[in-house]
């Protein structure tokens, strides 16, 4: 869990931490340094209301019968997959044009006024805090109760994404963002799949999905959970020693249909001249 938590941590928080820097360096090259406030006013209550959210959904859970978390649960990881899905695809189409989009709007909202500031800064980090919070719940859940691996992998990757981001907005370090969300969006396409997974199976517990003891596999004894090369796959990709035949093809199904997505560039389509 640590790791595809610290992952996921990395990648919204470098995503935020990006789209921060890219505001704070477009005020600061147009000697518009008053607005920063605003910017970090915008960004600090988009990141309370993220926090806010992610309580919000963990104690509604506290509260509820043994169905109805398992159906909850269920639920919050279907949308956690769409999330992510719908993040690295994003990314991937926005990485080129980002920075010119929000440069374009920064200076728009600077003309309204302050508010306007505030709410492009909320908007523009508070995409990720609120995915971010989705996930979070949903890895707890396949964790268990009382492990701090999400909690403890979500703030690493977020940390090491927050001292990338400040590395890169001073020159000290560059590197290819490109190559690296691509890598990491590859890994992501496997985390979320074994979240689908886990997901299915909250959803078969629950009565909702049927063919919870139509296992596909059981391989308790050749590959077991509480081995630590059984924990490893569980950490990164959510691996069940027991897995039945409608989270086998969810999970094959998912892979086989968003990775090649993902990996075959979209073509530019190029303006014909008049």
């Amino acid at each position: 869990m640590l790791f595809n938590n610290a992952l996921i941590g990395l990648r919204e928080g470098l995503e935020a931490a990006l789209v921060v820097s890219i505001l704070v360096a477009f005020l600061v090259k147009t000697d518009r340094r008053h607005a920063l406030r605003w910017v970090w006013v915008g960004v600090g209550t988009a990141v309370v209301l993220s926090v806010a959210f992610g309580a919000l959904i963990t104690f509604s859970a506290a509260n509820m019968t043994f169905e109805q978390q398992e159906a909850f649960g269920g639920g919050m990881s279907i949308i956690a997959v769409a999330f992510v899905t719908g993040m690295i695809f994003w990314m991937r189409k926005a990485a080129r044009t980002i920075a010119a989009e929000l440069r374009g709007k920064m200076d728009n909202a600077l003309k309204i006024g302050p508010a306007a500031v505030v709410v492009v800064s909320f908007l523009s980090v508070g995409r990720e805090g609120l995915e971010t919070a989705v996930f979070f719940y949903a890895s707890v859940q396949s964790a268990g109760v009382g492990t701090t691996q999400p909690l403890i992998g979500f703030l690493v990757g977020i940390a090491v994404a927050v001292a990338l981001a400040w590395l890169l907005y001073a020159g000290a370090i560059r590197f290819d963002l490109g190559k690296f969300f691509k890598v990491t969006g590859v890994l992501l396409v496997f985390v979320a799949a074994g979240v689908l997974s886990y997901g299915i199976h909250d959803l078969q517990e629950a009565a909702i999905l049927p063919g919870l003891g139509d296992l596909a596999f059981d391989i308790t004894e050749t590959l077991p959970e509480a081995s630590w090369y059984g924990a490893l796959l569980k950490g990164v990709f959510n691996y069940s020693q027991q897995t039945s035949w409608l989270q086998a093809i969810a999970w094959v199904s998912y892979v086989a249909i968003v990775l090649p997505l993902f990996l075959i560039r979209p073509r530019v389509r190029v303006a014909a001249a008049n």
